[in-house]
């Protein structure tokens, strides 16, 4: 690919108004491109349900375990029923 530096105020009228021109059709695809890409964004997912809190005091079980949706967030102590 050909490439070369040429500053805008060298070139000639009309191919400074085709430089001007040419920037603003891109300017303008960005601006429909990202209004486009806005429409077509995924949806934010939709908000997740209020966490299931368990509490667990059975033989066998480990004494006072708090879950909160089925993990372990910890015990609680001195307490081995609700």
């Amino acid at each position: 690919m050909w490439m070369q530096d040429l500053p805008l105020g060298a070139a000639a009228p009309a191919r400074r108004r085709v430089r001007r021109l040419l920037a603003a059709l891109l300017r303008a695809a960005s601006r429909s491109l990202d209004g486009l890409a806005a429409r077509l964004a995924v949806a934010q997912p939709a908000q997740v349900a209020e966490p299931v809190l368990e509490f667990h005091a059975e033989a066998g079980a480990p004494e006072g375990a708090l879950y909160i949706d089925g993990r372990l967030v910890g015990h609680v102590l001195g307490v081995n029923r609700l």
